[in-house]
Parts: C-alpha cells; structure tokens; sequence
C-alpha cells in the first residue's frame, strides 16, 4: 500500500459507536486497520473515544461524542473499485455491499447506470453513507476511498463555487472532472454539476449538486481535519475558511457553504498519544481556544 503524507483527514462524530464502527469499516474494506484508539476526559461530551483508522489506505478518524449530530447523504464516501487494480474488483465490491447493506437502507439500488457498469449508494447501520462504484478502466486513476460532498437545499448550485472557492486556498491543488447537467434533467437545472472531483493537498473530493428535495445538509457529523506543520499555515485556513464565528471552537470551524473543517497542528496526533497527563493538559487547553495556538498546545503538552 503506497503511504502518502495525507493531509486532510476525514472525521466522524458518533454517539456511542466509534471503536465499534471503526472496527466494523475496518472489516468492510481491503487493506483497513485500526492504527491508535484514546480515551480523552472531561471534555464538554463527558469521556471522549478517539479512533484512528485507515480504509484502504485512507486516514479516518472518529470520536464518540454525544448524540449531538446524526450523519446525512451531505457527505458520503466514494468507493472505487477499479478492474485495473484489483482482479476481483466486482466480487470485492459485492462483498463491501452485502456486509454495508447489514441493517442499513439502500439509496439507489446496485446496478448498471449510465455511469458504470455497477453502481450502489447505501446508508450503512450506523447511518453513514457509502457510493460503491466499479470504476470504468478508460478513466483517470483515482484513489479508493473519496469524500462526496452533495450540494442541496439552499446550498444547490454551488457545487463549481465551492471547488473553485476550496482550490483557491489550498497549495497543492487541481481540478480534476466536471459535467454539467445538460437540459431536461428536471428538477436538476442546467449547467449545475452532476459530477466534479478535485485534489486539495493530494486529498482527492467529488462535488456535486442535486435540486431534488433532500431534508438533510451539511452538519458537523462529518468534519475534515486539516494538518498543519506551522502556525501560519494554521492562521491561513482558519482565515480563508471560517465563515461562522459561533462555529468556532477547539479548532472547529464551519466554511460559508456549511461544511465543518477542523485546522489542527500535525503535532496534535503525537500529543494525543502522550501521557495521560499531557493528553489531559493538552485537551484543557484546546477546550479554551478557538483557532488553536501551536505554542501554547506545545506549553501544555511539556507542562
């Protein structure tokens, strides 16, 4: 498995289920493993389960913080099973289906669409969305595992703004595809995004929009942590994305779309792995900022 250094790192807020549904993914998916599971105290949620985790290669982590936010289609996750890869990718994508499909609620149902041969969207049993694609082999090289952000509600339309808006902040960032809805594809207008995908930071994401009436949108279920190597970089994100200033807190803060991203020093993942004392020194002093200060984390962190 090729090991990049992966900067944006998807983030999951579960009730009770953390360690239980990292563990779950973790058996869905080839190459998948839990890398580091804490306990952190007294935060607002009371004892806080923190997981690590990788999904074929892609970093996740998830929290188990309250029943505060229940995950939506707003963001689920692409699956690519691509036949050039992998020499069973359609018996190892059936397999992710049938074990997803264990108590959850299919969205469109596993099949052959326009788009590809086989395709499925499903809503696993802890509530969390998975787009499951067999990936055509004349197309560009994707990763595995890529976030979906869906555009609905009062946010339809914006997909194209929203990627040229997130391609203008991050370094190291491309455009990748994008199709319009042509006319006659009502409720969706024309010239609005059917489907986009673009890397920030070598993250890969897909956009999209759908004028089709969702009662969901973007919370704070799903977030993306942002690893930053200094303060400035830090102060860069913070200022370019933070759209809602009762949003901010611990590093949290939602953009002018509604999406939740977390800016944290990459030094943040050894100082949850200290100590007891330092993670407890580390996490009262977190709790009392909102944009995160990287000296004084480091102050905590020494004690």
């Amino acid at each position: 498995m090729e090991k990049t250094n992966q900067n944006i790192v998807p983030h999951l807020w579960f009730d009770k289920e953390a360690s239980e549904a990292s563990a779950f993914y973790a058996s869905v998916f080839p190459d998948s493993r839990i890398t580091n599971t804490t306990t952190v105290h007294d935060t607002p949620s009371g004892d806080v389960d923190s997981v690590s985790f990788e999904l074929w290669g892609q970093k996740f982590m998830a929290i188990s913080a309250g029943p505060y936010f229940k995950f939506n289609p707003s963001v689920s996750f692409f699956v690519n099973f691509d036949p050039l890869r992998e020499k069973d990718a359609e018996e190892k994508l059936n397999e992710a289906w049938n074990k997803l499909s264990e108590g959850g609620t299919v969205l469109m149902p596993l099949d052959k669409y326009p788009f590809s041969e086989k395709y499925g969207w499903i809503q696993d049993k802890y509530g969390l969305t998975w787009q499951l694609i067999l990936t055509d082999p004349d197309g560009k090289e994707r990763p595995q595992v890529v976030p979906s952000l869906l555009f609905v509600g009062d946010q339809c339309g914006k997909a194209e703004e929203a990627m040229n808006f997130y391609l203008s902040i991050f370094s190291n960032s491309r455009q990748g595809h994008i199709a319009h809805y042509p006319g006659g594809m009502e409720p969706d207008k024309e010239g609005t995004v059917m489907f986009s995908d673009f890397s920030l930071l070598n993250q890969w994401f897909v956009a999209m929009d759908s004028a089709y009436e969702h009662n969901f949108n973007f919370n704070e279920a799903i977030s993306f942590m942002v690893y930053c190597d200094t303060q400035a970089e830090i102060d860069h994100y913070w200022d370019k994305l933070s759209a809602v200033p009762e949003a901010e807190q611990c590093g949290w803060l939602k953009d002018k779309f509604g999406v939740s991203w977390q800016i944290v020093p990459r030094e943040m993942d050894e100082m949850m792995t200290g100590t007891p004392e330092q993670i407890d020194r580390v996490n009262k002093a977190t709790l009392k900022m909102k944009k995160l200060d990287l000296a004084e984390l480091q102050k905590a962190y020494k004690g």
